[in-house]
């Protein structure tokens, strides 16, 4: 392979393959960190292992709260032998040439080189042999490069190190073909300060020093089943090592164990388990012998409201709340232990329903305390709370929401306005209190139960519950109307105060969550099937604030109406729809019926699926093409009508009666917003085109038929584009 800059070919070598396994020991690390920090490893191992030539078969990776574990199947036993190729300067070249490339190849001599005829002269070319390093020596410096270069979403300084980890390491298992690697991870230390003036001659007080974790075979168990060490001489060896240890090291496993046994206990007592995967993944993190029991809730504490319980549970407990055939909270809830007891978990399960008595009484108070004090007597106290320091507080957001939440009553099907004013007003008032205090996942949950028990409507009380939603991808969208209103006025507000303070989100930063409450209001205007005009909404909101330093109303609802339109375009992409189609519908611009522009993206989408669609695409574009080329070269536009005297083939006077006809048809429909009628009028338009450009030259050399076809081909494209703008869509 002949290249300037030289070719490096590979040479196979025959050989064994091996296996490596890599264990970090550690203190117990984050749950939520594990499954990263895994896969990450893996990464960081397996491209370093690439970019050294070694090849392999397989890669796995597991994690349990104590360890990471890498292992990797087919190693060579040393890296390929590698022949590099550089090529020279021209034979008979200067001497300054001829040793700037000896030096650069690292060849004595050119009787180390040899002549090669290239076709465009005949040049020096060296061929460099390098052999390959045993895998042995090569693996050391990378796994202490993964090792540090794994990042951390936290991470800390132990004893006198200065070394950064997740949590203490304590051990690496290194082996390679069986055998521990040499070598190790290099951490650096403080040394004491000196204690005499004499020492402090000798030495600088805390001068860095080295220490080594060496790389080894050996590891631990369970800290409290199995806590002697032991070592290790495969993957296979370890893994049924740790099992015999009690400890699971497939985290899939450990994951289905806790489930299955879960319900087992749950069906027992004729309950099922509560689902919640996010708890299920959480609790896999926190064991490596995963022993699930049983217990019981008092009944003094059954008629708190579920949400408060399973809140309680989850969030202190880690316990996972069970379901009767009903779906109410049943009395029973499952623990996870990470420990064998002689008493078969007595003791544990004991211990665990004190602890939650605890717990629940404090929650039982707090739903004793709030409901003295009636939900419309705490809005005062959102005076205190601050919304933003240049949007007001939470009582002046209730203000602007109970106006527009008003105001979008009538827009939609259903809903009432002095309901929805209600329930605006109530919205944020169990801020206050102090069950939410302690549980803020639960404000609007118990904004719901106090409104019913001071005797609201259950339509504002369900508004109260339902106007933070949808909170994500797969949370509900409220289908009520008055919900909908309050949902709708919550997120327009946010958006429109942030963005007139200037506080978009960038990049990946969203402080504010106003990418998730833009999506909110796309699902919550596209699933109801809403027929509302953002931009209005985005002004009326913007009156509504009463603070100095906003941007004015219309760039803001200008840019707001951008912002959603860019969050439509990933809905619509994850759900299949091609982009090229969204950008030819979002192209006309100042489309702020997202209901209407669905529907228009839809027929869109079925018409050039048909034949007809597709062929007269091509015609569009054609002529689209033409008049753009013939308009730069003439310094002109050709937007006006054709003249009807001009049109001299048969072909042009059919296209151009087919083009006001379908013109007025296509707008008749859009008026009635019959967009697939209106696809089907453009489809008149295939045969009389397909005729025009077989039969009919443009270019003719009579400058006003020509001047009047090019009006005619622009007629094509403004037709067309009436619907869409069919030059963003790709053939």
């Amino acid at each position: 392979m002949e290249s300037g800059g030289g070719a490096t070919a590979i040479v196979k070598r025959d050989g064994n393959m091996a296996e490596l396994l890599v264990e970090l020991f550690s203190e117990d690390i984050p749950a939520r960190m594990q499954v990263r920090a895994a896969d990450d490893f893996k990464r960081l191992v397996t491209d370093r292992l690439a970019a050294a030539g070694l090849a392999f078969a397989a890669a796995g990776v597991q994690s349990t709260p104590r360890r990471l574990a890498l292992v990797v199947d087919g190693l060579p036993l040393a890296q390929p032998d590698v022949k590099e190729e550089r090529r020279g300067p021209r034979v008979g070249a200067p001497e300054a040439a001829i040793q700037g490339f000896l030096k650069g190849a690292g060849a004595a001599s050119l009787d180390r080189c040899e002549q090669r005829d290239t076709g465009k002269g005949v040049f020096w070319f060296a061929v460099i042999e390098r052999p390959g390093q045993a895998t042995a020596q090569v693996l050391p410096g990378l796994i202490e490069a993964a090792i540090r270069e794994l990042v951390w979403p936290k991470s800390m300084r132990w004893a006198d190190t200065s070394f950064r980890w997740v949590r203490p390491l304590h051990s690496i298992i290194a082996l390679f073909d069986g055998r521990p690697l040499a070598g190790g991870l290099t951490v650096a230390t403080r040394e004491a300060p000196p204690r005499t003036d004499d020492e402090a001659n000798l030495c600088l007080a805390g001068a860095l020093a080295a220490t080594r974790l060496a790389f080894g075979a050996g590891t631990r168990g369970h800290r409290f089943l199995a806590p002697a060490p032991f070592a290790v001489s495969s993957f296979a060896d370890y893994r049924d090592r740790l099992e015999a240890a009690f400890v699971s090291l497939d985290r899939e496993a450990r994951r289905t164990r806790i489930a299955s046994d879960a319900a087992r206990l749950a069906a027992a007592e004729g309950l099922t388990v509560a689902p919640d995967e996010a708890l299920l993944d959480e609790v896999t993190g926190l064991v490596e012998w995963p022993v699930v029991l049983s217990g019981t809730i008092d009944d003094q504490f059954m008629d708190v409201p579920s949400e408060v319980l399973i809140t309680s549970m989850r969030t202190h407990q880690k316990y996972f709340a069970t379901l009767k055939p009903d779906g109410s909270l049943g009395p029973r809830f499952i623990v996870v232990a990470n420990m064998v007891t002689d008493d078969g978990g007595a003791a544990v399960v004991a211990g665990n329903q004190r602890v939650l008595r605890a717990r629940l009484s404090d929650a039982r108070f707090f739903w004793d305390q709030d409901r003295r004090t009636r939900l419309d007597h705490r809005v005062a106290a959102l005076k205190a709370i601050t919304f933003h320091a240049r949007l007001g507080t939470v009582h002046d957001k209730v203000e602007r929401l109970t106006e527009l939440a008003a105001a979008l009553a009538p827009l939609i099907p259903g809903a009432e306005a002095g309901l929805a004013r209600r329930a605006a007003i109530l919205a944020k008032a169990d801020l206050t209190s102090g069950m939410v205090g302690e549980f803020p996942e639960l404000q609007g949950v118990m904004g719901r139960y106090y409104a019913l028990h001071d005797g609201e409507d259950r339509a504002v009380a369900q508004a109260v519950a339902e106007h933070y939603k949808p909170l994500g991808p797969a949370d509900g969208c409220p289908t009520a109307p008055n919900s909908i209103a309050v949902a709708l006025a919550d997120k327009i507000d946010s958006l429109v105060g942030f963005f007139a303070i200037d506080e978009k989100p960038t990049g990946s930063k969203d402080p504010y969550a106003l990418r998730r409450a833009a999506l909110g209001i796309i699902r919550l205007v596209v699933e109801n099937r809403l027929r509302l005009n953002l931009l209005a909404l985005f002004r009326q909101a913007h009156a509504g604030y009463r603070v100095t330093g906003l941007a004015a109303a219309a760039p803001v609802a200008a840019q707001l109406l951008e912002f959603c339109a860019d969050r439509l375009k990933v809905v619509l992409r994850d759900r299949g729809v091609r982009y090229d189609l969204i950008d030819a519908v979002f192209a006309l611009g100042g489309e702020d019926d997202l209901v209407r522009l669905l529907a228009r993206v839809e027929a869109l989408e079925s018409f050039l699926a048909t034949d007809d669609g597709a062929n007269l695409l091509i015609a569009c574009r054609r002529a689209a093409n033409i008049v753009r080329i013939e308009e730069k070269k003439d310094g002109v536009t050709y937007d006006g009508p054709p003249a009807a005297d001009l049109l001299v083939a048969e072909e042009e006077r059919a296209l151009a009666a087919a083009l006001q006809t379908v013109d007025e048809a296509v707008r008749q429909r859009l008026a009635v917003e019959d967009f697939a009628g209106a696809m089907a009028e453009l489809a008149r338009l295939r045969a009389p085109g397909d005729a025009f450009f077989d039969k009919v030259t443009v270019n003719s050399e009579d400058r006003r038929l020509r001047e009047n076809r090019l009006r005619v081909l622009t007629r094509i494209r403004a037709t067309m584009n009436g619907i869409a703008d069919f030059s963003r869509i790709e053939g």
